[in-house]
């Protein structure tokens, strides 16, 4: 803007807001420049004085100011407001007698005249000088200063519109709005009327007010309902039951003043319950309306006889019917006119749930449309099909008209007290309902709620049009869809419905671009209400009649109207709206309302001539100015009102004395005269570009720019294009839309596809033409305003724009496809007749006698013509620029996007054009299935230009490409290819001399045969650039801007796409969604067959093929079988959890969609039947191999081997009992040699027949060594029979030790038979055939795939990954070096490997360990905890580690075999000591570290094995631990110095002073001291219960005997050597005070799993120095 601003220095300087001012409008008026420092920016004149603000915020004043206390010299000339400097003004106004000023924060300033408190101040008559008044909301704690957007000033009162848009008011008079009984109220205070509404703007007349409210939706608050009046206290709706229908009357008379009107109660209650609102702006229609329901009285009840309200939908101006006089509202009189009893006053209102029950269901069973056709409800003719229930065959006999607003709340009798039908004859003499919308919002479309678009969707969309507006579309769409609340939510009102019509559908509309900012405000609204209150003698409230109001009141008859503008004179009202029209009302007498029909007292149209938009108004005491638009761009003046006579003539009338209104009045009619009509201002030309007017008092003041670089010019042109254009729409909408939606032949005509199709149209057209409306209003008050490029909604939200021309012509296009305009010719031509000069002169078609259709195509393409406009006019305003500024660049650019649509929107035009004469010339029974409104034509091969490949002589084969698809039609049958599943190729033409192209398609591959070079190329691009759009989505609706021009030719191979699968086999009729590659499924991507069964996962060329869930519907168990896993090859393959319908779920391998490899199966839960748990190997779908078996039911567990679901071959059995069962098993059964034990070490050795059935040889020998030899028959526990012979061995023997312990683990499965399955796939996952055979560096790329595929999968759903899960896969990632010789520190880094590896199951090793660490729980936890299995436990978990070293070594080829030494680095021998690691002891006593696989595995295995293992130790310990446990607390209780003494210790090493605390007080040691001496060997030691690997534990009893050592040479001062006899006392002190619980179980877990290299070393010494300490600690007997 800055290149604008430049002053081109001329007299008062400047070239915005230069200021004219004159009276009257006689020609020979010339207005008078009054010159300013700076340009001025908003204009307010009072009766006889007026106020300045100008750029800066300054304020100036001019004409009489009697409340300056010194004269001011020149009156004429405007003189500063000093009061106010440092402060920036924004806003100003000025009452007939006071002014107010709103700075930029939002403070007040008033002054002048004080005398009704207009100015807000207490104690003062006059204010000499602005004075801030303070708007305080009390409501608010602490009380909040309400900053304020603008004022409004009347002749005694002053009103304030706040931020939060609420009205604010103070002064003397009923203008006021507020209930207040004493005036003037000095406080400003808030009319309380409006809280809770949009209030856009106020104006205030002498002695009225005037608000424009936006219509309430869903953004606006709701308060709750009130329903007795708040002045008498009587019920405000009343109703009565009579026999077939209930009578509501809402005719409350308030006997307290006149001011009550029906609107009363109701404006207090926009009521918010249960998704029902009512909104004050309904037209509560006053009973005599409310006849009984039967449709003959309805009829009866004369539309006209309610003056009030009548208002046409079409008809703007509708002049009274009978000239019956104005009955108002309240006029008790009304009440009979409908025949119907008033309602009985007292009856009490009924229960509200009732209320809202029945509301409820009349809404939701009802379609009832929008009735507020005012006075006369036509919903009740007869003939209204369109309106039933929207649950067919519903009988309702008779039509309910809706309800909706206040009265809907309130009305109902008991709901138990009406039958359903009788509910659905009742009805509300209420204006609409919107069920549960922003109810009975008269017709505000934009703002409806989510119910209402349930409710209309349940209307299955079809039910066809009915338009009181067409504008309706565009709500549910932009509700659903768009979140812009005020963006596009405002559109427009659906206007008052026939409800005889059938509905119209409802169209959604597209999201337009998320990047629309969600403010409210972004467009301006369209769909507002004006508000009036305070004095009415002249009729200026516009209500119908002269009755005051102290309540602001909704003028109904505005309502949908658009106003977007109100202004107020003297006595009369002025509404401006959106369509460039002015209404007025009030007082006429000097002809201020620019019309002479009476009465005045409702809104009328001024009478403008033909073609003249106004855009701009204002009004002054007795006259009106209009702004407008003309032929050309310059605004032009109109004027409305009183002549005024020249100042000399004036002085004589003062003089002649102020005679009494009436005559005044006759003595300027006399005198000045006065306009009939709105009279052009000639001079008005000369003035330039004018950008506002304003009137007040009798003067008139224009604000006008000069045209600097075309600028101002431009954006006057191009808001006045855009109202033009706007007010067209609007004709084509009133005058051909509508009337062509309502006509009765229209669905017969059409048909219904056609129709909806024309519905879409007319709802896109709608939200077209309300965009252009809001856009209009932007512009207006853009120029009102800033007049600058930066608020233009045309660029910045240019995508909104282009979006809904896009959309338009898509449906055109849609519509001319489908042969609609010709199927709308017949009723057009009914309609409109022979003669069509209304359809030419709209459509601006020039030709002569043109075709009905070709004129309805030439209008329905009309808006499109305006984007050149929009380009043309953008490109005129960059112009102003300098070409390098970002304005520039911002109007080029969307000049350049306009200018692109129109490109593009021409081209859908001539496509639809091409395949609308295409489809007239083919052959009609195709048409029909193939004709779709979205489809055109792209090329065809009629002209023989493509054949098929091997096609017989005689058939036909024609090729049609769409924009979806490729259609191959025979002679009588087609195929229809759709584009998105269609590969083409070009076949090479050196060798064949053919030109052919190979096309794809997921069934069929064929190939097409060009006749020339030219029309092969032209059909490959043809068909490439129609998938490309396709696949891009363009398809549908538009075509992307470049296409045939810089489009890149090929689309892609691998695409996304939806297709269903025709040829019989594996997929028929199944349909798949996702990636593809060259005709078939890979990627990822979803398959539903029609049976249920769906498939979701990746594929790979046609098949399912890596990871992948399935469902499978089992019919006879009504569940799913649920399976989820790794394919291969179109089956399950690899790893995967198969949940049966059943509920067994199989957790494993499977191969070749069979469970094989090593799996669990679950089957039953705890509580179902048989419950049970098998663990092992599968082979072809069957258990075969090593398997854990858990029988839950039974409390048994098998361990062994199986074949074909059969227990067979050697194995063990425990149960819960204690027996434990090792031997021979066959066909499920113990069948051959075995061994039985039972829990008291009874056992049987010998022949078994059957599960725990002895038969046959065996011998059994007692707990106490006893035995039996012989054959035994029978079950074991019920009666054996025996033939044979009993033993009693040793019966003299001294040593009692048993020698015919059985040794139990011969007959059992051996620890390296078992789980090789799970070894095997850990070998296979390396890509080993069998183990160790493979290529080391294979393993390491197949375990780097292995890794990067999950974390791939994972990141889809990142919630089953830990942070330092992540973290550990990142490590995992770099491959240790594997080749080359061992070092020390190579090993640390192997081992620091494995334990990363060990810890994610996504490596193939820490996969292995986590099923190891499942089966081995699986085998030893709960039934299997028995002591008999320790030796297999122990036996199981050594095979482990040597065959996880096995891999170990393969991945390491390098590392030594077990037992093999790594030379440790000779140069530092310090390094010896370093590493503290856990794992090998580095105490080794050579030189090196000897490599076995417990040092590097056991940390990894042990620590997840070690519960189970250690409850084994346990058991198996238990007798021991017990006698060592007694002994143990027995010794504890002595005091230190008495147990060291009976333990034999020296005493040169007992303790004699303790450490007390760090320090180094000392405590001597009495012989009472207790668990004090050795205090941190102790505690060292009882650490061993906290480790996990015998490794650990040996270095915890290293630690402790060091710990020892360290306090026996501080006593003794000096350094020692240990002699065991000297130590052995002191250690067996420790290990007593440690009080370690299991210590023969520790004891046997270390000597069992100890590193044997350790056996001999410092560490086995120190180990047997325990076990020794041990065994004392049993035997040890108190003296």
């Amino acid at each position: 803007m800055e290149t604008q601003r430049k002053s081109s220095g001329d007299e008062g300087g400047g070239e915005r807001g230069l200021l004219h001012t004159w009276k009257g409008y006689s020609c020979s008026v010339t207005p008078e420049r009054l010159l300013l420092p700076r340009p001025v920016l908003q204009v307010a004149l009072g009766t006889r004085h007026g106020v300045l603000l100008v750029e800066g915020g300054q304020v100036y004043s001019f004409g009489e100011l009697p409340w300056k206390q010194s004269q001011v010299p020149e009156p004429e000339k405007p003189t500063l407001e000093s009061a106010l400097s440092g402060q920036r003004v924004v806003a100003i106004a000025a009452g007939s007698f006071h002014s107010g000023a709103v700075t930029e924060d939002g403070g007040v300033h008033m002054w002048g005249d004080n005398g009704s408190g207009q100015c807000g101040l207490s104690g003062l008559s006059t204010v000499p000088n602005p004075t801030p008044v303070a708007v305080v909301d009390p409501d608010t704690s602490p009380p909040q200063t309400v900053p304020v957007l603008e004022l409004a000033c009347g002749e005694q009162h002053t009103l304030a519109l706040s931020a939060q848009r609420e009205v604010w008011a103070w002064g003397s008079g009923c203008q006021l709005g507020l209930n207040a009984a004493v005036f003037p109220v000095w406080k400003p205070q808030k009319v309380e009327h409006l809280a809770g509404r949009y209030v856009l703007q106020v104006a205030c007349g002498a002695s009225h007010s005037l608000a424009l409210v936006r219509c309430l939706g869903p953004q606006d608050v709701h308060r709750p309902p009130v329903d007795k009046c708040r002045q008498c206290n009587q019920l405000l709706y009343t109703m009565t039951d009579k026999e077939d229908h209930v009578i509501i009357s809402d005719g409350h008379y308030c006997p307290l003043g006149v001011e009550l009107t029906e609107d009363e109660g109701m404006l207090e209650a926009p009521a918010h319950t249960q998704g029902l609102k009512t909104s004050p702006s309904e037209p509560v229609l006053p009973s005599h309306t409310s006849a009984s329901v039967s449709p003959a009285p309805a009829k009866g009840a004369d539309p006209s006889s309610d003056p009030t309200h009548q208002q046409d939908s079409e008809k703007e101006e509708s002049t009274m019917a009978n000239g019956a006089p104005p009955a108002s509202d309240s006029d008790p009189s009304a009440q009979s006119k409908g025949g119907a009893a008033s309602g009985v006053k007292s009856s009490p209102y009924p229960d509200e749930q009732a209320v809202k029950d029945y509301l409820k269901k009349l809404s939701d069973n009802t379609q009832a449309e929008q009735t507020a056709k005012a006075g006369g409800l036509h919903t009740l003719l007869p003939s209204a099909g369109g309106l039933t229930s929207s649950t067919p065959g519903s009988t309702l006999n008779s039509l309910v008209a809706s309800c909706a607003s206040a009265v809907g709340e309130r009305v109902a009798s008991t709901y138990e007290a009406l039958s359903l039908k009788k509910m659905m004859n009742f009805y509300l003499p209420s204006g609409a309902v919107r069920s549960g919308g922003p109810a009975g919002i008269t017709g505000v479309v934009g703002d409806n709620t989510a119910e209402r678009v349930r409710q209309e969707d349940s209307m299955q969309a079809k039910k066809s049009s009915s338009t009181g507006d067409i504008r309706e579309e565009e709500a549910e769409g932009l509700r659903r869809r768009l979140s812009l609340p005020g963006l596009l939510s405002q559109v427009s009102p659906r206007l008052l419905r026939k409800a005889g019509r059938p509905r119209m559908r409802a169209v959604a509309l597209t999201p337009l671009g998320g990047a629309v900012p969600e403010t409210q405000e972004v467009f301006p609204t369209l769909q507002t209400e004006v508000w009036s209150w305070g004095q009415c003698e002249h009729g200026q409230l516009g209500h119908g009649d002269s009755l005051a109001r102290l309540q602001p009141l909704c003028i109904k008859s505005l309502n949908n109207k658009e106003v977007v503008r109100v202004a107020a004179g003297a006595h009369h009202s002025l509404a401006l709206t959106a369509q460039s029209q002015v209404f007025s009302w009030g007082s006429n007498s000097c002809g201020q309302l620019g019309h002479m029909e009476s009465p005045s007292t409702v809104p009328r149209l001024a009478k403008m001539s033909e073609g003249i938009r106004v855009w701009d108004v204002s009004a002054g005491e007795k006259h009106t100015l209009l702004l407008a638009d003309g032929d050309c761009i310059q605004p032009i003046i109109y004027y409305s009102g009183q002549q005024v006579k020249a100042a000399a003539e004036e002085s004589q009338a003062k003089e002649a004395g102020q005679q009494e209104g009436g005559e005044e009045e006759e003595e300027q009619r006399a005198g000045g005269g006065y306009t009939q009509q709105p009279v052009l201002l000639p001079f008005c030309m000369n003035l330039r570009y004018v950008s506002n007017v304003f009137a007040g008092g009798q003067r008139c003041v224009a604000l006008s720019d000069r045209n600097v670089m075309g600028f101002i010019a431009s954006l006057h042109e191009l808001a006045s294009a855009e109202r033009k254009f706007y007010c067209k729409l609007c004709n084509i909408k009133t005058q051909i839309i509508r009337p062509l939606l309502e006509l009765e032949s229209l669905s017969s005509a059409l048909g219904q596809v056609a129709l909806g199709l024309l519905q879409t149209l007319a709802g896109r057209f709608s939200l077209l033409c309300h965009l252009t409306g809001q856009h209009a209003a932007s512009l207006t008050a853009n120029l009102r305003r800033g007049r600058d490029v930066k608020g233009l909604l045309v660029l910045d939200h240019a995508g909104i724009f282009l979006d809904s021309y896009n959309e338009y012509c898509s449906a055109v296009g849609n519509f001319q496809v489908m042969g609609g305009f010709q199927t709308l010719t017949k009723p057009s031509l009914d309609f409109f007749g022979k003669s069509p000069e209304l359809l030419q002169r709209l459509s601006e078609c020039s030709e002569e006698n043109p075709a009905m259709a070709d004129l309805l195509v030439a209008l329905f393409y009309l808006p499109t013509r305006h984007l050149h406009e929009y380009g043309r006019l953008l490109l005129k305003l960059a112009t102003c620029f300098e070409v390098c500024s970002s304005d520039y660049q911002r109007l080029q650019d969307s000049c350049s996007k306009f200018e692109a649509l129109a490109l593009q929107l021409k081209r859908k035009r001539k496509d639809a054009d091409y395949t609308f004469h295409f489809w007239k010339s083919f052959p009609g029974k195709m048409t029909d299935s193939l004709r779709k409104p979205h489809r055109r034509l792209i090329c065809e091969s009629s002209n023989k230009a493509l054949t098929l490949q091997n096609a017989g002589r005689f058939s036909v084969n024609w090729f049609i490409l769409f924009n979806d698809a490729l259609v191959h039609a025979q002679f009588s049958t087609h195929h229809v290819f759709p584009l998105a599943t269609l590969w083409v190729e070009p076949i090479p033409e050196e060798n064949t001399g053919l030109y052919g192209l190979k096309v794809i398609t997921p069934e069929e591959t064929f190939t097409l045969l060009a006749s020339s070079p030219m029309e092969k190329a032209k059909w490959l691009r043809s068909i490439n650039q129609a998938v490309e759009q396709a696949l891009s989505g363009a398809g549908q609706d538009t075509a992307s801007v470049g296409s045939g021009s810089g489009q890149k030719l090929e689309p892609p191979i691998s695409r996304t796409a939806s297709y269903t699968f025709y040829k019989d086999g594996r997929l028929k009729e199944a349909t798949y969604e996702g990636r593809w590659l060259n005709g078939k499924p890979n990627g990822r991507g979803v398959l539903k067959w029609p049976d249920g069964r769906i498939y979701t996962g990746t594929f790979k060329n046609g098949l399912e093929d890596g990871f992948g869930e399935f469902l499978a519907p089992s019919k006879t168990l009504n569940k799913n079988d649920h399976y989820q896993g790794h394919w291969r090859d179109g089956k399950m393959h690899g790893l995967g959890t198969y949940r049966y319908a059943s509920g067994e779920v199989y957790d494993g391998s499977f191969q070749d969609s069979m469970r094989h490899g090593h799996g669990m199966l679950r089957s039953g839960k705890l509580n179902t039947s048989s419950p049970s748990v098998f663990i092992g190997q599968w082979l072809q779908d069957k258990k075969t191999g090593y398997g854990v078996f858990d029988d839950i039911t039974k409390g048994e567990k098998y361990m062994g081997m199986w074949q074909d679901h059969q227990r067979q071959g050697t194995g063990v059995v425990v149960t819960q009992f204690g027996l434990y069962y090792e031997g021979a098993f066959k066909d499920n059964k113990m069948m051959g040699t075995g061994i039985l034990l039972s829990e008291d070490d009874t056992t049987y050795e010998g022949e078994f027949s059957d599960d725990w059935t002895l038969n046959g040889k065996g011998v059994l020998t007692m707990a106490n060594g006893d035995y039996l030899e012989g054959s035994f028959s029978g079950e074991w526990g019920s009666g054996l029979k025996v033939a044979g012979s009993y033993f009693k061995p040793h019966l003299f023997d001294t040593d009692k030790d048993k020698t015919r312990a059985v040794k139990l683990g011969r007959l059992c499965v051996c620890a390296e038979d078992k789980w090789q399955a799970v070894f095997e796939e850990c070998w296979c996952q390396l890509g080993c055939e069998a183990p160790g055979q493979g290529e080391t560096w294979k393993a390491w790329e197949n375990i780097a795939v292995a890794l990067t595929t999950s974390r791939r999968h994972i990141q889809d759903s990142p919630e089953m990954l830990s942070r330092s899960h992540s973290r550990t896969l990142e490590s995992l990632e770099v491959i240790p070096q594997h080749i080359g010789p061992i070092t020390l520190e190579r090993y640390h880094t192997i081992r620091l490997y494995l334990i990363k590896a060990c810890d994610t199951p996504l490596h193939p090793l820490g996969r292995l360990v986590e099923t190891l660490v499942a089966v081995y729980r699986m085998t030893y936890v709960g039934v299997g905890a028995n002591r008999r299995l320790l030796p297999q436990a122990v036996n199981e978990i050594k095979s482990y580690l040597n065959r996880i070293y096995q891999i170990v070594r393969f991945l390491f080829p390098d590392l030594p075999e077990e037992g093999g030494l790594i030379p440790e680095p000779t140069t530092n021998l310090q390094d010896k000591k370093e590493p503290g690691s856990t794992d090998a002891p580095p105490e080794s006593p050579k030189p090196g570290r000897v490599v076995s696989s417990s040092a590097l595995l056991l940390p990894v295995l042990l620590p997840r094995l070690y519960p189970p293992l250690f409850t084994l130790y346990a058991l198996d310990k238990e007798r021991e631990d017990d006698v060592y446990w007694e002994c143990v607390l027995r010794l504890n209780k002595q005091p230190d110095l008495a147990l060291l003494a009976f333990l034999g210790v020296q005493q040169k090493f007992w303790p004699v002073s303790i450490p007390m605390s760090a320090l180094g007080d000392k405590q001597q040691v009495l012989s009472s001291t207790k668990d004090a001496c050795f205090a941190s060997a102790v505690e060292t030691l009882q650490q061993i219960s906290t480790t996990f690997t015998p490794s650990d534990k040996l270095q915890v009893i290293q630690l402790t005997f060091e710990e020892i050592t360290q306090e026996v040479q501080s006593l003794l001062k000096q350094d020692f050597l240990w002699s065991m006899d000297d130590l052995f006392p002191v250690f067996l002190y420790v290990v007593l005070r440690a009080r370690i619980r299991n210590l023969g179980s520790e004891v046997s877990l270390i000597e069992d799993l100890m590193d044997p290299c350790v056996q001999h070393g410092e560490h086995g010494i120190m180990f047997t120095t325990l076990k020794a300490c041990y065994y004392q600690i049993q035997h040890e007997k108190i003296t």
